[in-house]
């Protein structure tokens, strides 16, 4: 199967694609997106006002030790305010593979009150492409955990903040 640059999670309203859809303004229009989340540093021709287009960029990198997890409540609650005000949403990394499909799958969880397994398995019915790097995929497990509200009162993700900040010290990344 040939890997495509953008893919219907929920059909006419959610997306999940790379970068070149974010930059694909026939894509863009295409599919009505009135709403991109980039998940990732690189731009996109929506982040100008021109545009008309809603943006919200969380950057992170794409590596195991990456702190995605603080920012799923934002990025679930923008998808679901645009999807609620009628928007058409395009979540997107540079391959849509990792960064973008842990977002998605955490919009899953979060709107359906479904763990990850379950949120997985449907993101990757829609696309077979993904790949989840394990640091992002234990973050969806421990967003589960926190029942959604990770914060850095939250005793789950403090913890696991800490062992973390505590490995990357030790390796001398930090």
């Amino acid at each position: 199967m040939a890997w495509k640059n953008i893919n219907p999670i929920i059909e006419n309203r959610l997306f999940l694609g790379n970068i070149m859809a974010a930059r694909s303004t026939r894509s863009v229009n295409e599919n009505r997106i009135t709403h991109i989340l980039s998940v990732c540093s690189d731009q996109i021709p929506a982040e100008l006002p021109e545009a008309g287009i809603s943006h919200l960029r969380i950057e992170v990198e794409d590596v195991d030790y990456a702190d995605l997890l603080i920012r799923l409540p934002e990025a679930c609650r923008f998808i679901d305010t645009a999807l609620r005000s009628g928007g058409v949403v395009l979540v997107h990394c540079y391959q849509g593979l990792s960064r973008s499909a842990a977002v998605v799958v955490a919009y899953m969880m979060w709107s359906r009150r479904i763990g990850v397994t379950h949120a997985m398995e449907m993101v990757r019915g829609a696309r077979d492409q993904i790949w989840i790097n394990p640091g992002f995929h234990e973050q969806l497990v421990l967003f589960e955990l926190c029942q959604y509200s990770p914060s850095p009162s939250n005793g789950i993700y403090y913890n696991w903040r800490t062992k973390l900040d505590r490995r990357l010290r030790e390796a001398g990344l930090r």
